[in-house]
């Protein structure tokens, strides 16, 4: 194997180029290396969702936006923006969009008549692994670094960084410290992933393979391939399945309105109706003062917030639906986004886009109006079963 600065010959038929993804020399480098080596097939750190943001921004439109919604993934958007917006407010500062090499390859490539493979695993499923390998208080500790914490006054040229693909390494493995479980998915995980397509092309006698990586993935996509040169199926199928899904936080919030429902009943039964207006009262009020903070947090429009609140003590008792997406379905038809508001969206160049920018407020007032309709709840049923417990003289 012969390595010399960020290009990589790991034997005769495969070169691995490490790149940052929002550098201007990284976009020279790789239309250099296509030419340069001539490869039989370019392999791109990229999956179908993040090949189709690079080639059509602008295929972020509103129908995108309302399965987004409907399908729960706003928070997953929100945390990928973040993670973005991150290496930006780290202090890189070069004037190229996040994936601009990757993006060159696949179209110097084309242009040359060469296959592209692309050897990420799905984005979705990066992050929703990620979500579910951390704890709670690694949780808190991601959001409060990547929404809160201040930016660094001294800027830092990743042009110039690119030189020494070990201090890549170094800022990721600083990453991974803030969250060690997410660092495990998103690291190594893909560092094995990466590897393992890359593994998958070479048995299809691709002849000589040119791969395209973050340079920060370099170290381990090499320990990988020089472990073991036979692609593993089964492994690579247990890359990529989705984490179990916890079963308390589905049995709390069935637990909560079923707890109500059987409070009222009771109250019913044995004619405590002051006591039942009241605890209508409490559910009504919190949930709907808790998901219209949410709403309004995000800067939703008032329209939104009005809607967020009012669905919230209805959605709550019907788990299966969320008050945040009435709220940010309002939001779609009030301020909907154009064009240009998906592809500034999709530059992920601030964290301040999920304020300022259309898309970004949709997703926000999705993703906060949930998590205020659910504290909400969780509020309010907690201070309903107290007063119960008061009211049968348990204590």
């Amino acid at each position: 194997m012969v390595k010399s600065s960020n290009v990589v010959d790991f034997d005769d038929s495969l070169r691995i180029i490490g790149t940052a993804h929002v550098s201007s020399k990284s976009v020279a480098l790789v239309k250099e290396q296509i030419s340069e080596y001539s490869p039989d097939v370019v392999a791109v750190e990229l999956c179908e969702s993040r090949m189709a943001s690079l080639m059509e921004p602008e295929s972020l439109d509103s129908e995108d936006l309302l399965k987004i919604i409907k399908e729960g993934k706003s928070a997953m958007i929100i945390l990928q923006t973040a993670l973005a917006a991150e290496q930006r407010r780290m202090g890189v500062s070069t004037g190229e969009k996040p994936g601009a090499e990757l993006l060159a390859a696949v179209l110097e490539a084309r242009e040359a008549n060469i296959p592209v493979e692309m050897v990420d695993r799905d984005v979705v499923s990066t992050l929703r692994r990620a979500w579910g390998k951390m704890s709670i208080r690694e949780k808190w500790r991601v959001l409060d670094t990547l929404l809160w914490a201040e930016e660094d006054e001294e800027e830092v040229d990743l042009d110039d960084v690119l030189e020494d693909t070990d201090l890549l390494s170094n800022l990721m493995e600083e990453a991974r410290s803030v969250a060690p479980g997410a660092g495990e998915v998103l690291i190594d995980e893909r560092d094995e992933y990466i590897s393992g397509r890359i593994k998958q092309i070479r048995e299809g006698e691709s002849g000589r393979v040119l791969a395209i990586v973050g340079a920060g993935h370099i170290n381990g996509i090499v320990r990988h391939l020089s472990e073991s040169k036979e692609f593993d199926s089964p492994r690579m199928e247990s890359l990529i399945e989705m984490p179990r899904r916890s079963i308390w936080p589905k049995a709390v919030m069935w637990g909560i309105p079923m707890i109500l429902v059987g409070a009222c009943l009771w109250m019913i039964q044995n004619g405590h109706f002051g006591e039942l207006r009241e605890t209508a009262e409490t559910w009504l009020i919190l949930n709907a003062a808790a998901a219209g903070v949410g709403v309004a947090i995000a800067r939703g429009h008032p329209l939104s917030v009005i809607v967020g609140a009012v669905a919230s003590p209805i959605t709550s008792l019907n788990p299966t639906v969320a008050a945040g997406w009435f709220a940010g379905y309002t939001q779609l038809k009030v301020a909907s986004p154009t064009g240009k508001d998906a592809s500034d969206f999709l530059t992920l160049d601030s964290v301040s886009l999920l304020w300022k920018n259309r898309v970004g407020k949709v997703l926000l007032v999705t993703a906060l109006g949930n998590i205020g309709s659910s504290l909400g709840a969780i509020i309010a049923g907690g201070a309903i079963f107290g007063y119960l417990i008061e009211l049968l003289g348990v204590f």
